[in-house]
């Protein structure tokens, strides 16, 4: 099977989030699964060109614009999946991938139109074709709307959600940019409430569709969570499936991580407390094995359940809990943590920013990890904590309700319980998972169970990638169908 995976980032050569850890983690699952694989992204700034050789150019029409485009051929550093860059510098040669200082870039439509079009016809020219091109998100869902009207050569599509919330909004002056016929500027195609909304055209025109969880692919369905795209959703429901992401254990696993004080397993822990240790000591906490800490790495942003967090805040810490919070995003957060930490220098850390290392301690180091998401589409921290026994704090919903079984006598004494769990979107309802979580804590064999379930858990890549093998043919029979139809 010949995939092309179409992504706006991949680890390691260019990340903003979680959708860079999908771009570089599922094609080498796949590619393991016997699958024939290229990924292809811009060529941004951050790119080192080294090991990549120019193989061609092509000129892309993007409305009044003709640009040239080049493309680089190479191999993913990490994995080793053949791919193509396509660097056009005047619109990729920037200090962000999407935007800068907190304002998204005006020409992102020209952007991602010349990045899906320069690899569609640079694709036109090839002797390799895939069957199946896999989109992800706004930046991408272009494809499959070109190749609905007729512009390229036909192959199967799949377009993954990654987040609803971010769906590729511009000016309706701007249609004429993508290149499609006027006809498709309508409700029925890329215009939503009088502007163009890319990711609603991949919506509309991909073969198959999938989010990065069960849940979540109910829950954006609903007028909740589905960001003024449920009711698309819902006349596509036949065609929407969802797959938890995976986790890269060959870089998350306290057995073999490089990155924290010391390693440990589930069968010898003695490890982590070393790891705790450290971190209580780094952020100048009270160090002692008894007190549980809590940890965060998170964007400081609404949607992950912040508001609730500061709520309980001071409760918590009447409670004997610490606090450290690695995380960037919005200022109002950044503040309001860092004056904890201020206030409470021995029972609470910050350190505003991203820094890998640290992330891989505070996993180790913590005892709980908090995620009180208000949705959380697939969700990756509350599956590395698992795998390094700390046990996570989560809210039902999307991939936390998917992967997270709450502590309940029930699911404790089936081996089944590896988190604890709350519904209500209220501080009430967080705390009380809080302080169940505490108690847990305190209660030797019970905790030790907990760690022992969530250790030994397979959230790996592998799992998934054989379930997106089964979407990939189910989008190449439906695009078959599709064809015989006319």
């Amino acid at each position: 099977m010949r995939v092309l995976f179409c992504v706006s980032e991949a680890v390691p050569l260019a990340k903003t989030g979680g959708l860079a850890d999908v771009g570089g983690a599922l094609p080498a699952a796949l590619t393991a699964l016997g699958t024939d694989v290229r990924v292809v992204l811009p060529r941004y700034r951050g790119i080192d060109s080294t090991g990549w050789r120019e193989v061609g150019a092509v000129d892309v029409s993007l409305g009044a614009k003709r640009l040239p485009v080049t493309v680089l051929d190479g191999q993913m550093p990490e994995s080793g999946v053949p791919a193509w860059l396509i660097d056009q510098p005047q619109l990729f040669d920037r200090a962000g991938l999407y935007g800068e200082g907190g304002q998204d870039y005006p020409d992102n439509l020209l952007r991602f139109t010349c990045l899906c079009r320069g690899m569609l016809a640079w694709l036109e020219r090839q002797p390799w074709q895939p069957e199946i091109i896999h989109c992800h998100d706004w930046q991408t869902a272009l494809v499959p709307a070109i190749i609905g009207a007729g512009q390229v050569r036909r192959a199967a599509t799949l377009l993954t959600i990654h987040n609803l919330a971010y769906q590729g909004l511009f000016p309706a002056e701007q249609f004429e940019v993508t290149g499609l016929p006027p006809s498709m500027y309508t409700m029925a195609g890329l215009e939503f409430w009088g502007q163009v909304n890319l990711l609603k055209g991949g919506l509309v025109f991909a073969d198959l569709l999938n989010t990065v969880s069960e849940t979540y692919a109910q829950e954006i369905q609903t007028a909740e969570f589905g960001a003024g795209l449920d009711g698309v959703l819902r006349d596509r429901s036949r065609d929407l499936f969802g797959i938890l992401n995976g986790v890269d254990y060959g870089v998350w696993d306290p057995a073999h991580d490089p990155l924290i004080p010391a390693r440990y397993t589930a069968d010898d822990l003695s490890g982590k407390r070393a790891c705790k240790d450290r971190l209580q000591d780094e952020f100048g906490l009270a160090a002692d094995p008894d007190i549980p800490l809590i940890g965060m790495v998170t964007r400081l942003a609404d949607q992950k359940g912040l508001d609730l967090v500061a709520a309980i805040l001071e409760t918590l810490f009447a409670a004997g809990a610490q606090l450290i919070v690695l995380g960037t995003g919005d200022p109002r957060y950044e503040r309001m943590f860092s004056e904890t930490a201020r206030r409470h220098p021995r029972k609470s850390g910050v350190r505003i920013g991203f820094d890998n290392a640290l992330a891989h301690r505070i996993e180790a180091g913590a005892d709980l990890f908090l995620m009180p998401s208000r949705y959380e589409p697939s969700g990756l921290n509350q599956l590395y904590s698992l795998r390094y026994g700390t046990v996570p704090i989560v809210r039902r919903t999307g991939g936390l309700a998917d992967s997270i079984r709450d502590a309940t006598p029930q699911a404790l004494r089936a081996g089944t319980a590896n988190g604890f769990v709350f519904a209500d979107y209220t501080p009430q309802a967080l705390l009380r998972a809080a302080q169940r979580a505490l108690a847990a804590f305190r209660d030797a064999a019970t905790w030790r169970t907990l760690q022992r379930t969530g250790m030994t858990a397979d959230f790996s890549w592998a799992a998934a990638a054989k379930k997106y093998v089964g979407l990939y043919e189910r989008a190449m029979a439906r695009s078959h169908d599709r064809a015989r139809a006319g």
